[in-house]
């Protein structure tokens, strides 16, 4: 068990399959949000889930509350005086990324956000920063929280 402490979670998945590492830049934007938004999708149900034991349709409804992408454009908007230049760039590749699927519930600008915030996200997971991915959602999901009605 001490052979991975400190190793991420990125790289336990390569040395598990045996996979080579990538060059970042190679991956389009749609898959690094791709992938970042499973990260946060996690991140979110694992914090709701930890806060005590609900029923999962009520986790469900809590979950979409910060997973909308409403919500996620609030978070980004929150964090982004925070975001090193670097990161900024994948949010704005992500963000300008053309994508062949519509938005579900959302404006065409809050749904191109939040994929420049998945996309942001996917760029860090894969780059192994998971203390990173969790200063910023932390941040995003404080700030979001002082914005919603009490319940």
């Amino acid at each position: 068990m001490d052979e991975i402490k400190g190793i991420s979670f990125t790289d336990l998945v390569r040395k598990s399959y045996n996979l080579p590492q990538q060059d970042i830049r190679s991956y389009s934007p749609l898959v690094l949000a791709y992938i970042g938004d499973s990260i946060y999708d996690l991140l979110i149900r694992t914090m709701l889930v930890e806060r005590g034991n609900s029923q999962v349709n009520k986790l469900h409804r809590r979950a979409s509350t910060y997973v909308k992408a409403a919500a996620q454009k609030e978070i980004l908007q929150a964090v982004e005086p925070m975001l090193t230049e670097e990161e900024h760039a994948y949010y704005k590749r992500g963000r300008n990324a053309k994508s062949y699927t519509t938005a579900k519930n959302a404006s065409i600008v809050e749904y191109r956000v939040a994929t420049g915030f998945e996309a942001l996200l996917g760029f860090l997971y894969l780059t192994g920063q998971t203390e990173r991915i969790f200063e910023l959602v932390k941040a995003g999901t404080d700030y979001l929280e002082r914005q919603l009605p009490a319940t």
